[in-house]
């Protein structure tokens, strides 16, 4: 080789070299970046929320750790523009942040054009939630809508994160225009809404993850799975699953995390609390006075441990948060036109606790008229079961011969019902 082709190669090889480190600066801005956590926010069912409503959510939102809703709209509601509005004026006013998600079960392939006009309208809205300096945008189901001609068509730069049901597909998705993936395998399932024995296990992650190579993977976190309607009917086996899915967050250290869900309540799976002002779908029947606010306590120091790339929570309030269903698995209810549901004969019947101790303890739990149960509990977070007893729930954690939490349950366990409820009644027990 001639000296001056030797130089021509190294004049090549300098240009290429701020590629490759760029490459790699922008890989390693996306991992710092990539500490949200996120809930699925349905809008649907909010036709008469206020801003006032709005504002009440993102603050409690705000203090679990929650970084922005994903509202879920559907193009059927007439009110899905004026509750967007709202709730963008609202985020930017608590400062909080939302993005759109698109539920394709309303939304079709043919909607580019109104999706690319809400698109316009918010990306660049001060309350929009950006990742990687581009407009977070998402999607139930929705597989195979293309989001080039929508990014073409907004004036602002898209991070599209639709929800793929197959992570197969994450070749073909990247070639209609999205960044990455949101997966809703939140729960133990074969795939789509296939119900399997527990516990718990990242094989849909770890799919995603091998199959998204260097795209945004945003994992899905959720506490139940029950739902009752003549059209839906099963309940997922989840019963450790407000705990065992948040150490496998930590472990994974996915991109970004959503909760599924803040207001779900017609399957069970909310973490916010349960709103008079929503419209009722029938999901009063097991959601009304199943209260699963504790779940915020329990997910807060999770979410600080994602956030902060830490393999373990760190305790800062000691507290214990206990939930359990309202009866035995196999009772049969006296007055529902429904059959009980898909999945009941695999789940257990148990009472479970998380403590949630700065120190070591000994938990007590006294589950109706079975005997008392007491285990020693390292501190940290914690999750123990006993076996369902029908009657009132206690529980206390002691330390050094001392009660230092304690607390009935809000809900006797009994073995009649009219209706259906697999449903978890939670609750929690503070110094």
């Amino acid at each position: 080789m001639h000296l001056k082709d030797l130089f021509e190669a190294a004049a090549i090889l300098a240009c290429a070299l701020p590629t490759t480190a760029s490459v790699l600066a922008q890989s390693s801005k996306r991992q710092a970046e990539s500490k949200y956590v996120f809930a699925h926010f349905m809008v649907g069912i909010v036709q008469n929320y206020t801003i006032d409503d709005w504002k009440a959510d993102m603050n409690l939102a705000k203090d679990t750790g929650i970084d922005a809703f994903a509202l879920n709209c559907a193009s059927v509601d007439s009110y899905t523009p004026t509750q967007l509005a709202l709730a963008y004026q609202a985020a930017e006013a608590v400062d909080f942040k939302v993005f759109i998600s698109f539920d394709f079960a309303y939304w079709s392939n043919g909607d580019t054009a109104n999706i690319t006009q809400y698109m316009q309208t918010y990306a660049g809205h001060p309350a929009q939630m950006q990742y990687n300096n581009a407009a977070i945008v998402s999607t139930f189901v929705g597989d195979s809508f293309d989001w080039t001609p929508v990014k073409a068509g907004t004036n602002h730069s898209l991070w599209a994160l639709p929800n793929l049901q197959d992570p197969a597909e994450s070749s073909s998705n990247t070639q209609r225009g999205a960044d990455g993936a949101f997966s809703w395998y939140a729960w133990p399932t074969d795939g789509g809404n296939s119900i399997i024995e527990g516990p718990m296990t990242t094989r849909w992650d770890d799919m995603f993850v091998s199959d998204l190579k260097t795209q945004s993977y945003m994992a899905p976190v959720s506490p139940w799975f029950f739902t009752h309607f003549n059209s839906k009917n099963w309940v997922f086996i989840c019963e450790n699953l407000p705990t065992l899915r948040w150490e496998e967050i930590l472990s994974l250290k996915p991109s970004l995390v959503e909760i599924i869900t803040w207001n779900d309540y017609g399957e069970s799976h909310y973490i916010g609390p349960y709103s008079a002002a929503h419209s009722d779908d029938g999901s009063s029947q097991w959601a009304k006075g199943f209260p699963h606010d504790a779940l915020r306590d329990l997910f807060k120091p999770y979410i600080k441990a994602y956030k902060a790339g830490e393999s373990t929570p760190t305790i800062d309030t000691e507290e214990l948060v206990y939930w359990y269903r309202p009866t035995p698995k196999d009772v049969t209810c006296t007055n529902d036109t429904l059959a009980a549901p898909n999945g009941r004969d695999l789940l257990t019947d148990t009472v479970f606790v998380a403590t949630m101790l700065k120190d070591k303890a000994t938990l007590t739990i006294t589950s109706g008229s079975n005997a008392p149960v007491s285990v020693d509990v390292g501190a940290g977070i914690v999750t123990t079961n006993v076996t369902m007893g029908l009657g009132t729930q206690s529980f206390s954690v002691s330390r050094n011969n001392k009660t230092i939490l304690s607390g009935a349950g809000g809900l006797k366990i009994t073995d009649s019902c009219e209706k259906y409820n697999y449903n978890i009644y939670v609750g929690s027990a503070t110094a």
